[in-house]
């Protein structure tokens, strides 16, 4: 059953604007996704929670895409395109009203919930609008809008991170040594329940501008697919499950390291700066990240996929161990100060050798830029099951993020008991752990025989 029409695509100003709007969803998925690295720091301090209870936040928000992938391209093959971005939409809009709703619950719970609703949204945003973009306009045109559509993907992740980094870690209640009260959590709770509501409200316009545009969304839309393959049917190949751990992995520790940066850096050790700045440095990751997505499309030109996979796995492995053999090293003064720019204003914080275990976490996220994709790719080359079965074992490993964190946070935890100053540092071999995984699935890889990628697949992270 086709959603599209069989006529040739429409062109002109509606199309247009239709585009514009399908780009949008990249950016608004990702700011939405990156809004939890401050809210971790932001519920830990509220609620009072450890290490492992913090990373909820992650657990509730990742496990949906393990739990709703199916269902979400099962609606999409029955009822299309346009429909699946205003539920998905919708969805977003209503897990931030839920998590708006603990202003009057006051309970935690509230808020893993209004994650996990909203997180379902985006996993069916993610399934419709990736071979979407693709689809609308010149068919010579797909690779270009993909990758402006990624390009958008990370602005936003960037732009999510600093402005909850200035909302969600507004106040006194994040000032270093700062005596906690019941009417600063309240104080900060509020923070975080409006800008919440401020999202939801902003989203529930756009949604309508979509609802304006369906009619040439559905009109642009690619032809369903008569016979969808369960993801399950891939467990039966090797690379199929190779290559959804690599996933699996991938994702868990760049979820990981991102969402304990803003704690990892505040530490005297590393860069003694407050949550907030702090909040406000984190986000460089992503920033990394993108330039090396560009940078990495265009050496993948004429560097093999396998060998770039390689590289970046065995530089955030080089990272990852220069944090954690650093974790006992004092923070010596160094001549003078390092500016960072804040909103308003910039911070200047002391030039320590704590710098270079903060830098080298930060520098992970130009290594993690093209993991993602050239995983996904590696992986449709070399398993044996469909390459839409396939490519949806992926798509459901992404739950990663949510178990990795988990991890990572009861390791901190656990460190903590045994080495209440380096037990960031040492948390590190989590991720530590996965990115030797992708080494070695880099060089399996190598010798591992491929074929044609049978069924077009877009994806993006």
């Amino acid at each position: 059953m086709s959603n599209s029409a069989a006529t040739p695509k429409t062109g002109g100003g509606g199309l247009l604007l239709a585009v514009v709007y399908v780009t949008a969803l990249f950016f608004i998925w990702a700011f939405v996704t990156n809004l939890i690295d401050p809210l971790v720091k932001s519920m830990k301090v509220i609620y009072t929670l450890t290490d492992a209870e913090a990373q909820l936040n992650q657990f509730a928000f990742f496990i949906a895409y393990g739990i709703m992938s199916i269902p979400s391209a099962a609606y999409l093959a029955k009822n299309g395109y346009a429909k699946s971005i205003i539920l998905g939409l919708i969805g977003i809009v209503a897990g931030c009203l839920i998590a708006w709703s603990t202003t009057f619950s006051h309970n935690f719970i509230t808020v893993l919930l209004g994650l996990f609703v909203a997180a379902s949204g985006i996993t069916l945003l993610q399934v419709a609008a990736n071979p979407l973009i693709a689809s609308m306009g010149n068919p010579k045109g797909a690779h270009f809008r993909l990758n402006l559509s990624q390009a958008f993907n990370s602005m936003g992740a960037f732009l999510g991170g600093m402005f909850g980094s200035k909302f969600l870690l507004s106040g006194p209640l994040f000032e270093k040594d700062v005596i906690i009260t019941e009417a600063m959590k309240a104080t900060g709770l509020g923070f975080v329940t409006n800008v919440y509501l401020t999202i939801a409200a902003i989203l529930a316009v756009f949604t309508l501008a979509v609802f304006m545009v369906r009619n040439t969304v559905t009109a642009n839309s690619p032809k369903m697919a008569e016979h969808a393959e369960s993801p399950f049917s891939a467990f039966k190949s090797k690379w199929a499950n190779l290559g959804s751990l690599g996933i699996f992995l991938y994702v868990g520790a760049e979820v990981c390291v991102i969402s304990g940066m803003i704690f990892f850096l505040e530490q005297k050790q590393i860069l003694n700066i407050p949550s907030q700045v702090a909040g406000f440095v984190g986000p460089v990751f992503m920033l990394f990240a993108m330039f090396g997505r560009f940078i990495g499309s265009w050496l993948m030109t004429f560097i093999k996929a396998t060998t770039m996979l390689t590289v970046v796995a065995l530089g955030a492995t080089i990272l990852c161990i220069i944090v954690i053999a650093t974790y006992h090293m004092d923070a010596n003064p160094l001549n003078g100060t390092f500016p960072i720019p804040t909103f308003p204003g910039t911070y200047n914080a002391p030039l320590t050798t704590g710098f270079i275990p903060g830098f080298a976490a930060i520098l992970i996220g130009l290594f993690n830029s093209i993991m993602f994709p050239t995983i996904f790719t590696l992986t449709l080359e070399r398993s044996s099951a469909p390459a839409s079965a396939t490519s949806g074992l992926m798509c459901m490993a992404i739950c990663g993020g949510g178990f990795i964190s988990v991890a990572y946070g009861f390791a901190v935890d656990q460190f903590l008991a045994h080495f209440p100053v380096g037990a960031r540092s040492l948390a590190f071999c989590v991720p530590l752990v996965c990115y030797l995984y992708v080494l070695w699935f880099a060089q399996a890889a190598k010798k591992a025989p491929t074929h044609a990628i049978e069924e077009g697949v877009s994806a993006g992270h």
